[in-house]
């Protein structure tokens, strides 16, 4: 249970995906802009890394070792991942109509999110057995919604300050990326 909890701190936190290892930036700077979508993009992430790294593990660890053809791996988690996020749009336009309009092309890049394919293959690469590959999985997705929750409740008070006009739109939610990152670098001795 320890390593776990080692395992989900380290991903959430640590090794935030966004903040530290970079990946996902076009949904974290494109979404969010309202603290409502940005949560509607976290949930539809973590639903996906989540079932993702459930299902990239089974297909690793009983398909592709077993037939020693672990050199697909990439091709095979390209595959479910993408079958997942076109599962997850179905579902958020019958259900959810003003979520998936108001995340537009954001929802479909998901399947192109470096963020999921990252995690599928870090857990391969940490030789991580399924429980542990889903607990990394669902930790990571839990980062990634935080740190975009954090950066739309920050954009949504920017746009009431009086910012000079160089640093309007992009380069000032840059910067805000920037000092976000710093911030969780602070995170890195903990685990």
């Amino acid at each position: 249970m320890r390593e776990l909890l080692i395992i989900a701190i380290g991903a959430a936190m640590v090794n935030n995906v966004v903040l530290s290892q970079f990946l996902g930036l076009c949904p974290f700077l494109g979404v969010s802009k309202k603290i409502d979508t940005a949560a509607g993009m976290g949930a539809a992430v973590i639903f996906v890394i989540t079932i993702s790294s459930l299902c990239t593990g089974l297909i690793y660890q009983f398909v592709l070792t077993p037939l020693n053809m672990t050199y697909l791996k990439t091709i095979a988690f390209i595959l479910v991942i993408a079958a997942l996020v076109q599962l997850v749009e179905m579902v958020l336009k019958k259900s959810m109509p003003a979520l998936y309009r108001s995340l537009g092309v954001y929802l479909p890049l998901i399947t192109t999110n470096c963020a999921v394919l990252g995690v599928a293959l870090t857990n391969v690469q940490n030789g991580y057995n399924i429980l542990q590959g889903v607990v990394c999985g669902f930790s990571t997705a839990l980062g990634f919604t935080i740190s975009i929750i954090l950066m739309a409740g920050l954009r949504e008070k920017i746009e009431y300050n009086d910012i000079p006009e160089a640093f309007q739109g992009m380069p000032i939610v840059l910067l805000t990326a920037g000092l976000m990152s710093i911030a969780f670098f602070g995170f890195s001795g903990l685990v």
